[in-house]
């Protein structure tokens, strides 16, 4: 539920930009730069979502610290990148843990119970 909201799109560009702490120019620079890409309503206006304004905080963040644009898209699309890989590894291992408790108990359906008497062997 809280995914979904923070994808839905209600912000106008002079709302995200006071939220964001920047001017709604900079909005424009960053959609021109490929940083962000906010949804738009059927008239063509720019909505922002709680997600739209985590990675605007998180451009100002990278950007009081020196980076400048291209150095952002560079860090974003890698922790784009990580987050996906994360992702598809932590369903992998779901995966693999299945697989393993499916074939554990595969095997116990074949056990046999041995005959519980002690057979002492001599040569």
């Amino acid at each position: 539920m809280r995914e979904k909201r923070s994808l839905r799109a209600v912000y106008v560009i002079s709302v995200a930009a006071e939220l964001a702490g920047v001017h709604p120019q900079t909005l424009r620079i960053y959609e021109r730069k490929g940083l962000v890409e906010p949804a738009r309503t059927a008239a063509g206006s720019r909505r922002y979502s709680e997600h739209d304004l985590d990675r605007l905080r998180r451009i100002q963040e990278l950007t009081s610290a020196g980076l400048n644009l291209e150095g952002v898209r560079r860090v974003l699309s890698l922790e784009d990148e990580i987050a996906r890989l994360r992702a598809e590894n932590a369903a992998l291992a779901a995966r693999g843990r299945e697989e393993v408790e499916r074939t554990h108990r595969l095997y116990r359906r074949d056990l046999v119970p041995l005959n519980q008497s002690v057979v002492v062997f001599r040569r």
